[in-house]
């Protein structure tokens, strides 16, 4: 047992009382503990002060430059597009790779979490030697800086990236995180030749959407009456909304975590925590402000009036209609159970918004892939190393497989490798992926159902009548009387910027904190963690945590009964001109004219592709047969499909974007009309010496993913009767066999890096 300093001569008078040692144990580590945790709360605090002085600058641990400061444009915003610098050990960008665009939420903190560390979105591309760009922006929006602005500067970034990459494998791989989720699905649907692949991480598109006892968030709307309240805040800052009011709405979602957890765990470990602690504090404690305009825009069009996922978004004065059928790219939407902010149903409920089953899917050609967490919580999509590793590595290192799945809606599952797993030679890393074709239901079944949401309909209606009673009588002389002092005083009576001031050296109370903590660390003595005193606090930080957890439950069913009493019951509905037992769910948001004839058109063209191409086509259509049954998409097969092409002589000149074609054009043909597909399939492989080499090449390929099923074995069967070869057996030829390399030829000048 550790005995007690005789620097702390009153830990030795205790001693000598005779108190038992396990206690005096405790005590020094308490009281030491107590020093040093105090004394980081002042590291925090100084590092606060010093990150406001120097401008709050993104909290990237990447070297960037920035290559379109969009505070110089036609339009302002205080945005800017920079270029990523690779640190020592990442691989120099490769030119012939697609670059990624990473866009971090403004929703009250400042830009990096999608770079806070080098197992992040960032680092992942670096790593992978794709070059890389990060949208960032400034503390303090341009004057009358609205979201449109915006719209407009990104769609800029944009044009300038794809400017500087020309001859890349394909379009750039966009990352939207959090609320930049929803910003580049506008972006996406307004601007689809600007994209390529775009990820949704965290993002919620349809923010109704929920199940009944959880996700209180979706409730404050109501609780508040509409978006008024927004306005008030803005007007109170002198046309700014301080985020800082954000991140308190985010912080009371789990009030055990921020009054209790999060503390008692850097208290706990205050030996371990302190580096880990300061460096998110840096980025949760940098507060941005956003105009009143903008956030009026947000709340108004999406928090409450849910207007994105329906198609009721316009720009540029109506002219301009953002509708997310538009976005040509495959979609990637990666959500976690654990996530409070963002849960499942609202990052993914707006695909049935937009489409009644699949086939509306496959019709309108857009891909749309979904990955679930299982538990981790709505920063550690960003800022989980394992989450990085494992998700956003594999959905990143597969774009090239997602950019070519054919129309539909899949869940992206990963799973770890082993051994005895076949295919492993077409893998790197120790994860697989593949895509399982889900339908629309399977979306609905995340929730439990959508007539709940008939509520928030109503409180739309409340909302628009609170807003224009505040915007007539109430904002005219908040504005006449406010000024910039009043609401720089108003910024900073925050409690979170407070408590930082109060707990840094600039509070002459803490002058000598830091070295009576440089004495502690010194002379260290931590008890032991059998120590019955320090188990017995360990119960007790248990127990406050679960009794907050109790009280926040108890919150949330009063909010969600609360709020159901009011917006559920017909009277509401009536008051508010709605029929009292309206269903929501059914109002989709309809095709036009156009887009049914533009669909018409389409069909007709590919109608006489049936008999149209070549042996790279005669050989997707025989693949994609056989593989269209259950519908799954692994990447092993992919990987040897690029890597065959790679050491032949077929399709070597295909670009990603031409295999891309060729792959949406065959499926098509084939799900249209199986039996026409097989029965012209002799047009695009006319010798019976190139049918014979395709289908032995399909076994192959199909056979790097394992075993093949007896119903792929029944497909193979007609494929051979089709071609009028000879039956074959469920043994596939040597792996070799097929395969003849293509002789070399002499160095020619570069072209885009082709597809495989």
């Amino acid at each position: 047992m550790s005995q007690p300093d005789s620097s702390f001569p009153w830990f030795s008078a205790l001693s000598a009382g005779g108190l038992n040692g396990a206690l005096v144990e405790y005590w020094i580590d308490a009281w030491q503990r107590s020093v040093l945790y105090c004394d980081i709360l002042r590291q925090r605090g100084d590092t606060y002060l010093e990150h406001a002085a120097s401008g709050h600058p993104p909290v990237l641990v990447f070297d960037y430059d920035i290559i379109v400061d969009g505070r110089e444009l036609e339009q302002p915003v205080n945005y800017a597009l920079s270029a990523i610098r690779p640190p020592d050990g990442c691989p120099k960008p490769d030119p012939a790779k697609r670059p990624f665009v990473v866009i971090d939420p403004r929703a009250g903190h400042g830009p990096g979490i999608g770079g806070f560390k080098m197992d992040s979105e960032i680092g992942i591309a670096l790593r992978q030697g794709h070059p890389c760009y990060f949208v960032m922006f400034f503390p303090v929006p341009e004057p009358k800086q609205t979201i449109e602005c915006v719209w407009r500067a990104e769609k800029i970034f944009l044009q300038k990236v794809n400017q500087l990459h020309p001859h890349s494998a394909g379009k750039p791989f966009v990352i939207g995180n959090c609320q930049g989720g929803w910003a580049l699905a506008m972006l996406a649907a307004t601007a689809p030749e600007l994209v390529g692949p775009i990820l949704l991480a965290g993002s919620p598109l349809s923010y109704w959407a929920g199940v009944a006892g959880k996700n209180p968030m979706r409730y404050s709307g109501g609780l508040y009456g509409g978006t008024w309240m927004a306005s008030l805040v803005g007007d109170l800052g002198h046309g700014q909304f301080d985020g800082a009011h954000l991140v308190s709405n985010f912080e009371q979602l789990d009030p055990a975590n921020t009054y209790w957890k999060k503390p008692y765990s850097l208290y706990a470990k205050v030996d371990t925590e302190r580096e880990r602690f300061l460096e998110f504090e840096r980025w949760w404690g940098g507060h941005y402000l956003l105009n009143k305009a903008e956030m009026e825009w947000i709340t108004q069009n999406l928090f409450v009036g849910n207007r994105l996922s329906h198609g009721e978004v316009t720009l540029e004065q109506g002219r301009q209609a953002v509708d997310l059928r538009n976005i040509r790219s495959p979609i990637v939407v990666f959500a976690s159970w654990g996530d409070n902010i963002t849960p499942p149903q609202q990052a993914l409920f707006w695909i049935a918004d937009l489409y009644h089953s699949v086939e509306d899917i496959r019709v309108n050609e857009q891909t749309i892939v979904y990955c679930l967490h299982e538990q981790v919580g709505h920063l550690g999509i960003f800022v989980s190393a394992g989450v990085a590793n494992k998700e956003h590595s594999e959905l990143a290192s597969a774009l090239d497989l997602i950019d070519v799945l054919p129309p539909g809606l899949y869940e992206a599952i990963i799973t770890d490798t082993h051994p005895e797993m076949a295919g492993l030679e077409y893998l790197q890393g120790r994860y697989v992926i593949r895509f399982e074709p889900r339908d629309i239901d399977d979306i609905l079944a995340l929730g439990d159902g959508r007539q709940g949401e008939a509520a928030f309909e109503v409180v739309r209606r409340v909302g628009e009548v609170n807003q224009q009673l505040y915007d007539t009588f109430v904002s005219p002389w908040l504005r006449l009387y406010g000024n910039e002092h009043t609401a720089r005083w108003w910024r900073e009576m925050h409690p979170s910027r407070l408590e930082r001031r109060w707990f840094s050296s600039r509070n002459p109370w803490l002058a000598g904190l830091r070295q009576w903590a440089e004495k502690v660390r010194d002379q260290r003595r931590p008890a032991a963690e059998d120590n019955p005193f320090w188990q017995w606090q360990q119960s007790y930080a248990q127990w406050m945590e679960t009794a907050l957890n109790g009280w926040r439950d108890g919150r949330d069913a009063w909010q969600e009964l609360s709020f159901r009493t009011l917006f559920e019951s017909p009277w509401s509905a009536a008051l508010t001109g709605l029929k009292p037992q309206r269903e929501y769910g059914v109002r989709k948001a309809d095709g036009s004219w156009e887009r049914s004839e533009m669909l018409r058109l389409k069909r007709q063209e590919l109608e006489a592709h049936y008999a149209e191409g070549g042996p790279v086509d005669g050989f997707l259509r025989l693949l994609i047969y056989v593989a269209i049954g259950n519908g799954v998409v692994d990447v092993r097969p992919f990987n040897a499909i690029r890597r065959v092409m790679q050491e032949t002589a077929l399709g070597e000149d295909l670009t990603l974007e031409q295999f891309k074609q060729a792959v949406r054009r065959q499926t098509w043909l084939v799900r249209n009309d199986e039996k026409r597909a097989l029965a012209t399939l002799e047009h695009l492989l006319p010798t019976e010496q190139q049918r014979q080499f395709a289908l032995e090449l399909a076994i192959l390929l199909l056979q790097a993913a394992g075993p093949i099923s007896g119903e792929k074995q029944q497909r193979l069967g007609r494929l051979a009767l089709a071609m009028g070869l000879a039956q074959r057996n469920s043994s596939p030829p040597e792996a070799p066999a097929p395969v003849k390399p293509a002789p070399k030829r002499a160095p020619r000048q570069r072209k885009p890096k082709p597809a495989a």
